[in-house]
């Protein structure tokens, strides 16, 4: 993560599902599945892209999100 010269600790926030969708609509997302636990995510939607990072988890929050996405893909 990058930081700031502010006199307190303070970073900027990845653009996470920003990236995450920009890479989708990239065509380099390769697979995605659903499973019960991943790390410390559970439920989770795990998302496969051909670069790295190579595998991004998903939060059952943002699963209906990513739904509507992904049924537009070709990937599964």
């Amino acid at each position: 993560m990058e930081t700031t010269n502010l006199p307190f600790n303070f970073t900027k926030m990845y653009p996470y599902h920003n990236k995450i969708k920009q890479r989708i609509a990239n065509n380099e997302l390769i697979k995605y599945e659903y499973v019960d636990k991943y790390k410390n995510i559970s439920p989770c939607l795990l998302l496969y892209f051909e670069t790295e990072p190579y595998i991004r988890p998903i939060r059952k929050h943002r699963f209906k999100e990513y739904e509507v996405i992904l049924d537009s893909t070709s990937a599964k």
